[in-house]
């Protein structure tokens, strides 16, 4: 059985920085892209930031250009995205997501395979 775990969550002030990071268990797959999104309550799932497995290429929402940096380890399966000088407005739970079809909408929730457990993040002012 597939899982994604997200982990790297937690609560900071303004301006600081937070890693979070997303383990791929139970299967190796040999492309596949994997997306960063975030939902406040009562909103809807958006991406932040994609990596596509293979070839490294990025995607980022505006809101987090230049701030958030999405990468990957190939050798321990795992995901991350560094997020720096956060903002109040980051505060949301953040959930990874695998997509199979890499031609597939990268912003579109229902498009994607697997999601993980999600992290919260909080950001003080």
């Amino acid at each position: 059985q597939v899982r994604l775990v997200e982990s790297g969550g937690g609560s900071v002030q303004a301006g600081d920085s937070l890693r979070l990071a997303c383990v791929v268990s139970g299967r190796t797959f040999s492309d596949y892209r994997m997306s960063w999104f975030r939902q406040a309550p009562g909103k809807w799932r958006e991406v932040v930031a994609a990596i596509t497995w293979r070839s490294g290429e990025t995607y980022y929402a505006d809101t987090v250009k230049g701030r958030f940096t999405i990468s990957r380890d190939n050798d321990k399966n795992t995901g991350y995205i560094q997020m720096d000088n956060l903002r109040p407005e980051d505060t949301n739970v953040y959930y990874c997501a695998i997509q199979f079809r890499l031609w597939d909408a990268i912003t579109t929730p229902e498009r994607y395979d697997l999601w993980g457990q999600g992290t919260p993040v909080t950001v003080s002012s």
